[in-house]
């Protein structure tokens, strides 16, 4: 099986097109049908695979680090009446189900990333529909902070998923309807059981979008409504952006190697060891400084290897159950960046990278695979790169140091981002999340920040779940590691997948864990995928056969 790269740029975009005009950009959707991730499908109607949102994705990063003047993005269809059809229905029929969880859930993290440029960017996307707008393509929308539909008696926007495919939609559409644009209840319930959509004044009552419009005033309406919302951002009008230049990477047999980060995979044991470095260069002296480093500037350079890292690893490593977070090179470099991204609170750059580290991380939370950080003498789980250890689902410091190792022991150290630069889809800290029925221990932590915490302190603190000496470390993690990899891989990603995520329930956590539980499940049934099931009949003129028992 060909592997999946996560990896583009506008050149060689086969379904977007982005179109810059001042404060405002158009980002329109047009779909090739034959440029699916697999030959086996046509992708029509604007419908998308995973090849069609690594794009998108890669879009949506590229407006916020290459075009600081854009501050409204407006989504749009290259096509005629039609917006999008949604999410392929051959190529979910015909997937298998890993492959159909990893696309919704790389979907499900493009659309937040929308909604994070609006809210946190101040880049502010609006959708214009211009034709049919089902499922994903309404999912798309429902991303949007505004949803402008054309009032032509044809155009209509729905979630049709369980009338006709018999599972549901499985990027966050139901969620939004409800908790983001706050549908009523029986409206919500008529509108997903319906297969016709509802469209006009009825969608503009119902909050199932913002505005229509006739298809005269359509063109100019969509202008105006853009340059209305681009007045509410505060992106700065003449700075210059910042080249997103291809990752420098080297596959092999064993692994993958960037700059700053290395994965190196056992597959005898099922492991992979994801080793992180800190700044090989002090960091710069000033924010315009960082500026003119562009995308080698290193938490940008770090943060994007590392995304790519963790989507390699999830889409074309399914087998590798746990991974070996670890980090080497100097503290003090990585907490002097850190110092720097906070100085530069107000610096539109700055905040982008800000929001960029923290949306890896977020991937790192939701990645299927069990996370042991390990903190040796060398390692340099300082600020930013302590929050992988903080991910962790659990931690392991060795106290003092290895016999014939002249290092200094292993330390961890805190600094400001650990307490607020990155939080999770709950909305807390990692700290917060960890210290849940501790509240305390956040704020002993805190007290503890610029301190070179050893492996004794850092067990007192509770940062750590385990420290052990030299003569313990290897047999240790020996055993855990292999106690890990012989359980069932699906019940520890229902496991980690609870436990990661403690204390609110935001919408986001609704997604992933309630709405994406629920629509993993059905994937799985036999009214779904089954020979007589919807997925597969879908197109046939065969209707679906249910098995009418309530599970």
């Amino acid at each position: 099986m060909q592997a999946i790269d996560f990896q583009t740029e506008p050149s060689r975009y086969r379904h977007w097109r982005i179109v810059c005009d001042g404060d405002v950009a158009t980002l329109i959707m047009d779909v090739d049908p034959a440029g699916g991730l697999s030959g086996d499908y046509e992708l029509k109607l604007n419908s998308y695979d995973l090849a069609v949102d690594i794009e998108l994705n890669d879009a949506v990063q590229r407006l916020r680090f290459e075009h600081p003047e854009v501050r409204c993005v407006v989504i749009k269809s290259g096509k005629d009446n039609v917006f999008c059809a949604g999410a392929n229905i051959r190529m979910l029929g015909k997937s298998k189900h890993g492959a159909k969880v990893n696309f919704c859930k790389f979907t499900n993290e493009t659309r937040l990333a929308i909604e994070d440029a609006s809210a946190n960017s101040r880049q502010i996307y609006m959708c214009a529909v211009n034709g049919s707008c089902a499922g994903g393509g309404y999912e798309l929308a429902l991303a949007t902070d505004y949803i402008m539909l054309v009032d032509d008696r044809r155009s209509t926007v729905s979630l049709p998923e369980t009338p006709l495919l018999g599972v549901l939609p499985g990027t966050g559409g139901i969620t939004r309807v409800t908790d983001k644009r706050k549908v009523r209840r029986d409206r919500a319930d008529f509108f997903c059981s319906t297969e016709e959509g509802i469209r006009g004044a009825k969608a503009v009552e119902w909050r199932l979008v913002d505005e229509t419009v006739p298809p005269s005033k359509w063109d100019d309406a969509v202008t105006v409504r853009a340059r209305d919302l681009a007045t509410r951002s505060d992106r700065p009008a003449t700075a210059k952006g910042i080249a997103l230049t291809p990752l420098q990477r080297e596959f092999t047999e064993s692994g993958v190697s960037y700059a700053h980060v290395s994965v190196e995979i056992d597959r005898d044991r099922a492991v992979a060891t994801l080793t992180v470095r800190g700044p090989s260069e002090p960091s710069p002296a000033s924010v315009e400084a960082a500026h003119a480093l562009g995308a080698a500037f290193w938490p940008l350079a770090m943060a994007r290897e590392l995304e790519d890292a963790i989507l390699h690893l999830r889409s074309n490593e399914p087998a590798i159950g746990l991974l070996l977070l670890r980090t080497e090179g100097d503290a003090q470099a990585v907490l002097d960046h850190d110092a720097l991204l906070i100085k530069g609170e107000s610096d539109w750059l700055m905040r982008e990278i800000r929001h960029y580290l923290k949306r890896v991380l977020k991937r790192l939370d939701l990645t299927a695979k069990t996370l042991f950080a390990l903190i040796e003498p060398g390692s340099c789980f300082a600020g930013t790169l302590a929050e992988l250890a903080f991910a962790a689902d659990r931690s392991f410091m060795l106290i003092g140091t290895r016999e014939g190792d002249n290092r200094a022991p292993a330390a961890m150290i805190l600094s400001e981002a650990n307490f607020g630069l990155y939080p999770m889809g709950n909305g807390l800290t990692r700290l917060q999340s960890r210290f849940l029925g501790e509240p305390d221990s956040v704020e002993k932590a805190r007290a503890s920040i610029g301190q070179n915490l050893d492996g004794d302190a850092a067990v007192d603190l509770g940062l750590v779940t385990f420290g052990y000496e030299d003569f313990d470390w290897d047999d240790e993690l020996r055993v855990m590691t292999e106690e890990r990899v012989s359980h069932s891989p699906d019940s520890l990603t229902g496991m980690e997948a609870n436990l990661r995520f403690a204390g609110p329930e935001t919408m986001e956590t609704k997604i992933f864990g309630r709405l994406t539980a629920w629509q993993n499940w059905i994937f799985q049934r036999p009214n779904a995928v089954g020979e007589q099931g919807a997925l597969k009949l879908y197109g046939s003129g065969v209707k679906a056969s249910f098995d009418k028992e309530r599970v």
